[in-house]
């Protein structure tokens, strides 16, 4: 009854203890500390009510003190339940943040009783609130006494730290967090270091992996607040532990942690200051380091020579006198050991190490000369690292070039003349040298120096790669003329071919110099006033360029563009680079795309770049079997390559990055100039804007359908405006747009100004103006639909406004689905609009994007999943047998591109359809739903395997399908098979692995790449430690 009674009294309290008077809050006290002398029953309800007393705000002072002595004396707190445990914890935690000063009071004996309370403690629950009590008792200066050590050995007795969480554990606890809740204790106070310091060595000379791992991290964490005085004695012992695990070990983890440790080591005995009679044990440990690993570094091809190159890395970036104490021994020595072996595989190993030191220069910045060891080597380190950049092996090259970049960017290390000759090997290896990799990375490293170095890029290097590219141009000219020089006498087959291929390689040649060029005028322009001095050459180069006659220049041109859109990213961050590439850029890019445009004028010959005498030996040449076309055999109009459409495609990127980042105010001065060019033909704001017609592209007339197609150009600057920017006309552009897309013949053209339209109407804000011109355009779709020569131009248009109106959750978007559903049934465009779905969930790259600042909501593909999911099924089964295909198309379109834990939640549901859709002959079809199961083979094995036999037959089928992408896929599938329960496979490995060698033999060589791999695994399916 006393139990009870203890027990309802305990409830009330923990409901109203706040409400207690000061009076009433000490008679219950004092009462429930004399009920702590009773039954060992009743205790747990004294300390329930205990537990709400001390969370009481008018607990008079010197009544923790006397709960917590009673609960000292009175209490054997492990012979509690858990719960129990925790009270007592919670009721400690309680007064230590509530009534701090009372309880240091106490003095050492706080401390003492707390230890008696902890000691044994087991439960996971309780030891992270015990160990946060220790922490609190160290960090808030509580006073140990002479319990330091007990302190320790009651909370060490639990390193490292061995705890396996329960399954369903409704906890959460894990090991790491009780790992990290013991370290923040065991890493708190110096006082500790005479006890943990032997036991981590004890740990670290161990065999379990964790323990090392535990050891190291606690190690590291203890640095931080160690002294000289701390580690002293245990330097020797440390060091060597350190230096065994790093010669030695296998685990990359515990390397990278010993590494971590020895940099703490080093970079808390820096800190220490010295008095004038104590010894500098910094010295006496890095001497220790440079004795056992210094001549490791002379054997580049042995095994220890990176273990000791990373040990002496550790130290040396711990501080800067330990950076100076090693590299004044290092770096002598790897510049002669440089000079002193001749193979490249030993010099990139010297210079690899090398390079690491010069890294770390970079950590402390600028020093004296006379104080960094590096800078007294300017000479001999420039000698070894220009002298990597001329060797011929490729992977010292890219180590030089590395070890250059760092070298740049250290200040007032490289002088001019060290500056130019920089610049000059640059651009030596950026175009000349063979391997790709070295030239990528020489452009890689011009990019990275030249906001460092601008005057001396823009001065030397930008002329130089601008003659060669006019070079390159002169080159082909001489390639092109060739074949004008009279022959003597008439030339056999034989020659005729040889001619061909000699015409072809100096082509290729010259065409590879000048893409080169043209890169590193890209990646050269990352600052502003080097931006000003490559663009207008990449410009002036494209304006010759697409001049030309020949096919080639198509592809040119569109290099150009690609370096464009490169220095368009570079400069986005930089607002004045920004707008300066834009109003240069944009209007040059309008202009020449007007002009090419316009009407051909009437012309005669074989074209600008042709010959009429080369006619006869082109006809012999095409002859000759397996030669490529020349240059002459194919050509466009002068001046025509801009109307191509890959040269529009890649105008469009450059338009839109180089719009984006513009602020409103830029923006709408250069929209208030770009759309009336499209309405009105309003050329004055473009460069050279003497055209011989006007430009109109939304007028009627086959004659303008090279206009039309310039409609591209706009949808890459009104589609990437910022959503706040004014467009001028906006009602009377969508119109155009909507007219257009409908009604245009080219699919180009159609598709372009379709996803104008879906870009403006996205952006649109909300009101009667939206609602208007949404329902002329589904007035427009739905007539077009129906019949007439123009439905697959409507379809476009509704798949973009669908997706437009999709991405803004907009209501009328469910409408435009279900007709785009309902077009599934559709003999004719079914397989279109099953295609579409792949549309409507996948990222588009140009337009409908967050980078473009569309309206995207957050989860709207799960959104679309829940809403049309079901109706696809439902049309499936309710479809008949010639567009079934269509829904299951349709419906593994949605499902690839849906995020995989909400497909794993309703697999159950639609597996059975995915299946089927395996057995499809669309290989469409076929490789988005083995795309979409490959996922779900490895998070959902235990679903998966309740279908397994008909997983394997179909998997196995379609490893001999005619398409090389579905081969590769089934066979990742059927590799991705062996993730499921063991037990369910062995019945199928037999079969799998037979199946597997036809593949083995597949004339594709990533087809054979992935069956090995997928042979292999089964192989394996079984044996003993998989």
């Amino acid at each position: 009854m006393r139990g009870r009674g203890i027990q309802l009294l305990s409830q009330v309290l923990l409901q109203c203890y706040s409400l207690l008077q000061e009076k009433e809050v000490l008679h219950l006290v004092l009462f429930y500390e004399s009920r702590l002398q009773d039954h060992h029953l009743v205790i747990p309800s004294v300390l329930q009510g205990l537990r709400a007393l001390s969370m009481c705000e008018v607990l008079s002072p010197g009544l923790a003190v006397s709960v917590l002595k009673a609960i000292f004396q009175e209490v054997h707190v492990q012979s509690l339940m858990q719960l129990d445990r925790h009270t007592v914890y919670s009721i400690i935690t309680n007064f230590m943040n509530t009534r701090e000063e009372e309880l240091k009071g106490l003095g050492a004996n706080f401390t003492f009783g707390f230890i008696q309370v902890m000691d044994g403690e087991k439960d996971p629950r309780n030891l992270l609130v015990a160990f946060q009590i220790v922490h609190d008792l160290i960090a808030k200066d509580y006073a140990l006494g002479p319990f330091v050590e007990e302190l320790f050995e009651v909370t060490s007795c639990y390193f490292p730290v061995d705890f396996t969480p329960p399954p369903n554990d409704p906890h959460g606890i894990q090991r790491e967090d009780l790992i990290l809740s013991l370290r923040a204790v065991l890493a708190s106070t110096p006082q500790f270091a005479e006890f943990l310091l032997p036991l981590l060595i004890e740990k670290l000379d161990s065999e379990l992996q964790s323990a090392k791992l535990d050891s190291l991290q606690t190690l590291t964490a203890c640095c931080a607040i160690y002294g000289q005085k701390e580690l002293q004695e245990f330097l020797p012992s440390l060091w060597s532990s350190l230096r065994r695990e790093v010669f030695q070990t296998a685990s990359e983890k515990i390397e990278t942690e010993c590494l971590a440790a020895l940099h703490a080591l080093s970079a808390c005995l820096s800190r220490s200051v010295l008095s004038s009679d104590s010894e500098d044990l910094l010295d006496s440990f890095l001497s220790s380091i440079l004795q056992d690993c210094r001549h490791h570094l002379c054997e580049p091809d042995m095994k220890l020579v990176w273990p000791s190159a990373k040990l002496l890395q550790a130290a040396a970036g711990a501080s800067l006198r330990t950076y100076h104490r090693i590299t004044h021994s290092v770096l002598p020595l790897l510049l002669e050991q440089y000079t002193k072996h001749t193979q490249s595989s030993q010099r990139r190993t010297i210079l690899e190490m090398l390079l690491g030191f010069m890294e770390l220069q970079q950590k402390w910045g600028y020093v004296e000369e006379d104080e960094s060891t590096l800078l007294s080597l300017q000479a001999p380190v420039c000698s070894v690292v220009f002298s990597a950049l001329l060797d011929p092996s490729v992977q010292l090259q890219l180590v030089g070039i590395k070890a250059l970049t760092v070298l740049g960017s250290l200040q007032g290390f490289l002088s001019s003349s060290d500056l130019e000759l920089v610049v000059d090997h640059l651009i030596r290896l950026a175009l000349h040298e063979e391997d790709s990799q070295s030239s990528e990375a020489a452009m890689e490293a011009a990019g990275t120096l030249a906001p460092t170095y601008p005057k001396v890029f823009s001065g030397r290097m930008v002329p130089r790669l601008e003659e060669e590219l006019q070079s390159g141009r002169a080159g082909k000219g001489v390639v092109t003329g060739f074949g004008v020089k009279p022959f003597p006498s008439p030339l056999g087959s034989c020659q005729a071919v040889g001619l061909c291929y000699e015409r072809e390689e100096s082509y290729h040649n010259h065409h590879a110099l000048q893409q080169r060029c043209l890169q590193a005028l890209a990646a050269v322009s990352t600052h502003t006033s080097i931006m000003r001095e490559t663009v207008p050459v990449l410009l002036q180069h494209l304006q010759k360029v697409q001049k030309g006659t020949e096919a080639r220049n198509t592809q040119d041109v569109i290099s150009v563009c690609q370096s464009l859109h490169r220095v368009a990213l570079q400069c986005q961050q930089d607002a004045e680079g920004c707008w300066y590439f834009h109003q240069t850029v944009v209007p040059c890019l309008l202009a020449m795309a007007v002009q090419a445009a316009m009407p051909a004028l009437p012309h005669s010959g074989v074209g600008s770049g042709g010959c009429a005498c080369l006619l006869p030996l082109n006809s012999r040449l095409q002859q000759v079997p397996f030669l490529p076309p020349t240059a002459e055999s194919t050509h466009t109009l002068p001046g025509k390559a801009l109307l191509e459409e890959e040269v529009l495609a890649a105008m469009i990127p450059v338009i839109s990055a180089a719009t984006t980042h513009l602020s409103p105010e830029l923006a709408a001065q250069s929209v208030s100039h770009v759309v009336p060019l499209f309405l009105d033909g309003e050329v004055s704001f473009l460069p050279q804007n003497s055209f011989p017609c006007s430009f109109q592209p939304f007028g009627d007339g086959e004659c303008l359908e090279a206009q039309r197609c310039l409609v591209a150009l706009l949808m890459a600057f009104v589609c990437s405006l910022p959503r706040d920017v004014a467009i001028p006309q906006q009602e009377r552009l969508l119109r155009e747009l909507l007219a257009l897309s409908c009604s245009c013949n080219c699919p180009f053209t159609a598709t372009t100004a379709a996803k104008s339209f879906a870009g403006l109407v996205n952006k649109h804000p909300a009101g009667q103006q939206l609602d208007e011109i949404l329902q002329l355009a589904v007035s427009r779709m739905e007539s077009s639909l129906v019949e007439g020569p123009c439905r697959m131009q409507a379809l476009t248009l509704l798949l973009w406004v669908t997706k437009a109106l999709v991405l803004r959750y907009h209501p009328l978007s469910s409408c435009l689905t279900d007709k785009l559903l309902g077009l599934l049934g559709d003999t004719e465009l079914g397989p279109a609009a099953a295609d579409g779905f792949s549309l409507l969930m996948a990222e588009s790259p140009d337009v409908l994007h967050k980078g473009c600042h569309a309206d995207v909501r957050i989860m709207f593909r799960q959104r679309f999943f829940t809403d049309n999911v079901p109706k696809l099924v439902q049309g499936f089964h309710g479809a008949g047998p010639d567009v079934k295909a269509n829904y299951l198309k349709g419906l593994s379109h949605v499902l690839n591109h849906l995020p995989k834990p909400v497909l794993v939640t309703e697999l159950p549901t639609l597996l059975s359809l995915l299946l089927e859709a395996l057995s499809c002959s669309d290989h469409v079809v076929q490789l988005s739903t083995l795309s979409c199961l490959h996922p779900l083979l490895l998070e959902a094995p235990q679903i998966m395997s309740l279908h397994v036999d008909t997983l394997v037959t179909k998997f196995l089928n379609l490893t001999s399908s005619p398409t090389m992408a579905v081969r590769i896929a089934a066979l990742r599938c059927a590799h991705a098979l062996t993730s499921l329960p063991t037990t369910v496979l062995l019945p199928y490995k037999g079969r799998v692995i037979r199946a597997l060698a036809k593949p083995l033999d597949d004339k594709k060589r990533l087809v054979r790449k992935e069956a090995v791999a997928a042979r292999g695994e089964w192989f394996l399916l079984g044996s003993p430690g998989r």
